[in-house]
């Protein structure tokens, strides 16, 4: 019998195939994930972390987890909204705000696992290049790998600061200069690369916010007070800012620990849809049916349009 070609193999068939859900929705790349999750099978069940970091239009989160056959665990998390404990009111997606939001995540991660004393890595931010694993320790140092989702790696781009900050509070984040702000490569091939850590410390510590902030305040005093209208709400000048994230990672330091919200103390009480909250206030919120009761509105539906239908014919 001749070589007979199979037509539909199953690359074919993979096409045509339903993807998972949060593939399909853009969430999640399955193809990054499958590498940062699996576990080498001689590791005996040890979490493996990843460093997860993502960002909004009004914060950036980034926490510290570990999968499971039941899902994912979060060990800890830190976003830049808390800044504001420290003395950061504003300024809560750039570049400065991500690193001050790694450099608390490690240290809060570094506080559960009791490395705090053991990996305190870089105290006093220079931005030249650290890896806390070459540093001498006691203990292995807390190994981490960094997810930042979908996001492209772009050299220079706000992941970066995530990084670098988790790095220099002491996680041990596998990764080289070669993204990072001032990095210059080689000229001949097999050379030397530059690394300007000093061109990365401005934007650690808001240079680069600092000259915005001058340049529309000269240029543009109109466009200055719609686009700084929180640090104009808060006194915040353009000399102010490298002080305020500088005073702001000390702080992170002598306090990284997470601290919940008091309770309010309000109560909701529910008349139908209607909420009367014991400060004064209502709303309207409907309340859930049962199955028997949403089948119920179905046919009641159904009826209606049937006697509306009926009264149509006989006219």
């Amino acid at each position: 019998m001749g070589f007979v070609k199979v037509q539909k193999d199953k690359a074919y068939y993979k096409r045509i195939q339903t993807k998972y859900r949060r593939r399909r929705e853009g969430k999640t790349d399955y193809y990054a994930r499958r590498r940062l999750v699996t576990q080498d099978k001689n590791k005996y069940n040890t979490p493996k972390y990843r460093l997860v970091a993502r960002r909004t239009n009004t914060k950036i989160i980034c926490q510290i987890v570990y999968s499971t056959i039941q899902g994912d665990r979060v060990l800890c998390q830190a976003n830049s909204k808390e800044l504001e404990k420290y003395d950061v009111p504003c300024g809560h997606t750039n570049y400065a705000a991500c690193y001050a939001t790694g450099l608390l995540v490690a240290r809060r991660a570094l506080d559960i696992v009791g490395l705090a004393d053991t990996c305190v890595g870089v105290e006093e931010v220079d931005a030249e290049e650290f890896h806390i694993e070459e540093e001498d320790t006691e203990r292995r140092p807390f190994k981490v790998y960094l997810d930042i989702g979908l996001q492209r790696t772009i050299p220079a781009a706000r992941w970066c600061g995530v990084l670098k900050g988790a790095v220099d509070g002491g996680l041990h984040v596998p990764h080289s200069v070669k993204k990072f702000p001032g990095f210059t490569e080689a000229e001949e091939r097999g050379g030397d690369y530059s690394y300007d850590a000093s061109a990365h410390l401005e934007r650690i510590v808001g240079t680069h916010v600092q000259e915005y902030m001058e340049m529309l305040q000269e240029e543009d005093p109109e466009r200055f007070k719609v686009a700084f209208s929180a640090f104009i709400a808060n006194d915040i000048g353009a000399d102010d800012v490298e002080d305020m994230y500088r005073e702001a990672h000390k702080k992170i330091r002598e306090n990284p620990k997470f601290e919940k919200k008091a309770a309010s103390g309000i109560t909701n009480t529910r008349h139908g849809n209607l909420i009367k909250t014991s400060n004064g206030n209502e709303y309207t919120r409907a309340a859930k049916r049962s199955y028997q009761q949403r089948k119920a509105r179905v046919q009641q539906k159904k009826e209606t349009a049937a006697r509306k239908a009926l009264a149509a014919m006989e006219e």
